[in-house]
């Protein structure tokens, strides 16, 4: 079903949408929201995000979104709470501008990670964001592949997320052997998700085993499953330091696989991270566009970025259409 949603069989009905909804871009990804208006053939609502000279945000919506749709595109990636502190603005001027619905749209939900407390005395920031996202104004949020899926739970009001899966497997379909090809976990808290991905090629399923002895740094342990001469592909929904899918790697290949893609849906990327990953012995590390990719990532030799645009674009026309869009996953 989302091949053909992809080639865009509702034009008329498109054309009729622009007339009622408003597509608003934050600073994070000014690319993938315009990416996302042109596959709803919708223009890009005029709206200044800017900085006063202390580095405060400052907000002017430059048309007119009085009883509009209105969806603010913005990924909460570096600098993670300047782009959350605008999408909070923006939800407000919407509001106040009395825009009949607002949206947001965050790709890439930062915070996720801290959705529980870790420790005695450590806050729980997801739930923290999803309060001030409700609070600001918004009246239903729009995400892909959030790192935990309770954090659905954290917000008031709807919430749609989106699995980046179907695009993935398109590649995936497109570039590789399917009969020869494992699918594998990097991690046991990802199992889910790479289940998820393997059941729709019909591949087998493998787990790396790993303890993490500090932040930031992972030990490869053991890798369940039989990987000899297998292609194998890492799925996760985050790479941050790259440390944990270099070593995956290299534990997988020791293990007798042929070669060792990773399919990642966001490419936070802190550090050294593309040079750790350009240098490893990954054939190739493929990410989507939630999080606008980097200098560094467009020139390195084994990363390569796909766009996740026509399936939120297809989301965001079927909730201005009041229409499924869990459907979007059958």
């Amino acid at each position: 079903m989302y091949p053909t949603l992809l080639r865009g069989g509702c034009g008329q009905i498109r054309v009729m949408m622009a007339n009622i909804m408003k597509i608003m871009a934050g600073n994070s990804n000014r690319a993938l929201t315009e990416a996302i208006a042109a596959y709803l053939k919708v223009p890009l609502t005029k709206c200044q995000v800017r900085r006063f000279a202390d580095m405060e945000v400052f907000v002017e919506i430059q048309e007119n979104v009085r009883g509009q749709d209105v969806f603010i595109v913005q990924s909460t990636s570096f600098p993670a709470n300047d782009h959350l502190m605008e999408i909070l603005i923006m939800t407000d001027a919407c509001r106040r501008a009395s825009a009949r619905r607002i949206t947001a749209v965050i790709p890439y939900f930062g915070y996720a990670r801290q959705d529980r407390k870790a420790g005695p005395r450590t806050p729980i920031s997801a739930k923290l964001v999803a309060n001030m996202i409700t609070h600001a104004g918004a009246d239903r949020v729009l995400t892909v592949d959030l790192h935990a899926g309770q954090i659905q739970g954290f917000f008031d009001i709807p919430t749609d997320n989106l699995f980046s899966a179907p695009v993935m497997v398109r590649d995936i379909k497109e570039r590789m052997d399917i009969s020869n090809v494992m699918v594998v976990s990097p991690d046991v808290g990802g199992v889910v998700r790479a289940r998820a991905l393997a059941k729709r090629i019909d591949a087998p399923l493998a787990i790396v085993d790993k303890r993490r002895e500090r932040a930031g740094e992972s030990e490869v342990m053991n890798i369940i499953g039989d990987v000899t001469g297998k292609d194998c592909i890492l799925v996760d929904d985050i790479v941050d330091s790259g440390g944990t899918l270099c070593n995956a790697a290299d534990a997988l290949l020791a293990k007798g696989a042929r070669e060792v893609s990773a399919y990642i849906t966001h490419g936070v990327l802190s550090g050294g991270a593309v040079a750790r990953i350009s240098s490893s012995r990954l054939k190739e590390l493929v990410l989507t566009d939630t999080i606008q990719p980097t200098e560094a990532v467009r020139v390195s030799r084994n990363i390569r970025v796909i766009s996740i645009s026509p399936l939120i674009g297809e989301a965001i026309a079927r909730t201005a259409k009041e229409e499924s869009v869990s459907s979007l996953f059958d």
